[in-house]
């Protein structure tokens, strides 16, 4: 495997990394409140950075959400592309594609998703009901990518459905997604016949085929993210602690703030490498739901050591809420939320590994 960017990934990485660090201040951020920047998300839009996932696939999209994590820039990046983007590209019909992909690109269009599945019913003419409490970056909405019970995947007009704001830890621009009744198209069309190649490689239904890959790539794509807001509060850590001193000394000469700042940045290069391993596989037609699972497994559990620690080495400082440090801390909680806690994403990778091992003996 070769994780080495491309030209065309490492172009568009420091295109976002220029972007990220020339907008996302923390003026800016204070400014934006729990909302998103929406002069940030047009100036990356006009830069044709949405787009380029098409090109650059979803292990593009984890260098570009590591820059989104470094800042914690207020934008609906991340959902777009995978819940947008990169599911009507693998998975919408030919309709729907041409609908939807070129708002997706310029920005006009925003597409969050309500996974993993939720308490949502089918009727009997194709309508959804039930209630999400809460779906991040719902409040920049055009559509929702809606999870039903059975697990098949719906878009939703946001406009058809009733978005009521919600407060996460982390400023996600959130809202609680109530469907009565409401008007919905399968994603790809007809009923969801045939079959297609699940992200664990298995051959299935294809409604199941594409649940399974959408959510893996969505596990893969915030796991990426978290190495950013990791990264980011790593580095803001070691600047304070080679800055700020004690009894005549920086704060970084001593070795216990040496030793936490050096399981942090393992931890975070652990999170990286996993996502970075699962993005790659997908992008090569590899299964790779175990990789997901892994690296969404480092994301929450590591991911909260790691932005504990940035804080805490901030000193007070660090219990300072205006504090830049802190929205690392928000974001990284956050995101240990949404990825699903520890110990449920182990027991998942464990059952799906006996899956594996099982269907592999049946074959022998």
């Amino acid at each position: 495997m070769d994780f080495a960017p491309t030209q065309e990934q490492a172009a568009a990485r420091d295109l976002a990394a220029r972007i990220f660090g020339d907008l996302a201040t923390h003026e800016r951020l204070r400014a934006a409140g729990t909302g998103s920047d929406g002069e940030l998300w047009k100036t990356l839009c006009e830069a044709g950075l949405p787009g380029a996932v098409q090109d650059i696939g979803l292990l593009g999209l984890v260098l570009l959400l590591e820059e989104q994590g470094r800042t914690t820039a207020q934008v609906p990046f991340a959902a777009s592309c995978v819940y947008g983007l990169l599911a009507l590209s693998a998975h919408g019909s030919a309709g729907q594609r041409e609908r939807l992909l070129p708002g997706l690109a310029d920005g006009s269009v925003v597409v969050t998703g309500a996974l993993p599945a939720a308490a949502v019913r089918e009727g009997s003419r194709g309508e959804l009901t039930g209630v999400v409490p809460a779906v991040p970056w719902l409040r920049d909405a055009t559509h929702v990518l809606v999870a039903d019970e059975a697990r098949r995947l719906w878009l939703v007009r946001t406009v058809d459905a009733g978005c009521e704001p919600v407060e996460l830890t982390a400023p996600w621009s959130a809202g609680r997604l109530t469907l009565t009744a409401t008007p919905a198209e399968r994603l790809g069309g007809g009923d969801g016949s045939g079959t297609g190649r699940a992200s664990d490689g298995t051959v299935r239904d294809g409604a199941t085929a594409a649940y399974d890959d959408v959510l893996a790539t969505a596990r893969t794509a915030f796991a990426g993210l978290q190495a950013g807001v990791c990264a980011g509060s790593v580095a803001r850590a070691v600047a304070h602690t080679n800055t700020r001193e004690q009894f005549g000394r920086p704060l970084a000469t001593k070795q216990g703030v040496q030793l936490r700042a050096a399981d942090a940045h393992l931890d975070t290069e652990a999170i990286r490498v996993t996502a970075y391993e699962a993005a790659w596989r997908r992008d090569e037609g590899l299964a790779y739901a175990t990789h997901a699972l892994t690296a969404a497994w480092w994301a929450s559990e590591a991911g909260q050591r790691v932005v504990h620690a940035g804080q805490h080495l901030h000193g007070g400082t660090g219990a300072d809420l205006e504090h830049p440090v802190h929205r690392h801390f928000l974001w990284g909680r956050q995101l240990d939320a949404y990825l699903g806690c520890g110990s449920e994403l182990l027991q998942e990778l464990g059952e799906s590994i006996v899956r594996g091992s099982v269907r592999a003996e049946e074959d022998a």
